[in-house]
């Protein structure tokens, strides 16, 4: 496998997420979206839509992390990483939903660059944007968590949920998000953290990180 991503992508950091905990060994080919790499026609061949991740398996390819986390979840079955039934595995697609749908698509770098150069946004406009969507969003899955939560994000195991509420914490902390507000989530989310696989996924112990 091959894992077309880039250090600091919330999406990316998903995937890597779920690769680890299913201990399923991949390559990395990082495009840094910071100088458009990933518009480079040899990627843009393989993910039209110019995002990442990607997921390269025997000269197929998967785009979305939503459809290559439940794909792996289907094609390596330990651990699982969704409920056993219909009603904790819907809860946990809504969770998803909310981060992957409805809150991270509105603070991503092409939103950013389309706030500075179509609309005149200057860095306080952008910053207050970014807060405000990311904390709607979170307030979501903080009523999610405290509902459905039994130390991970959703039950006692680590699931797909925690594989977006951690790089979503992450977003939260990096945007100056107040993050004391989301007391649920976040103790869900340190429990998740701690656990080696995920740290393996960090952001900053990917090869293609600044250095720190």
């Amino acid at each position: 496998m091959i894992l077309h991503g880039y250090w600091r992508s919330g999406a990316a950091y998903r995937v890597r997420i779920a690769l680890a905990l299913k201990g399923v060994a991949y390559e990395q080919v990082n495009h840094d979206l910071r100088t458009g790499a990933q518009a480079a026609a040899g990627y843009a061949a393989l993910n039209p839509l110019k995002l990442v991740p990607a997921l390269e398996i025997d000269g197929r390819v998967l785009t979305q992390s939503s459809a290559i986390i439940e794909w792996l979840d289907e094609t390596h079955a330990d651990p699982p990483l969704l409920p056993a039934d219909p009603f904790g595995r819907a809860s946990v697609r809504a969770m998803v939903a909310t981060i992957a749908g409805d809150t991270h698509p509105l603070h991503n770098l092409r939103v950013h660059k389309a706030l500075r150069e179509r609309f005149g946004a200057d860095e306080a406009a952008v910053a207050d944007w970014n807060r405000h969507w990311i904390a709607t969003g979170l307030a979501a899955v903080e009523a999610a968590v405290r509902r459905d939560g039994r130390g991970f994000a959703y039950g006692d195991t680590p699931t797909m949920a925690d594989c977006y509420t951690v790089p979503a914490l992450y977003s939260a902390n990096r945007f100056g998000v107040d993050v004391a507000s989301f007391p649920a989530l976040a103790a869900a989310v340190e429990r998740a953290a701690a656990l080696p696989a995920i740290q393996s996924a960090h952001p900053s112990v990917q090869p293609d990180a600044d250095p720190a």
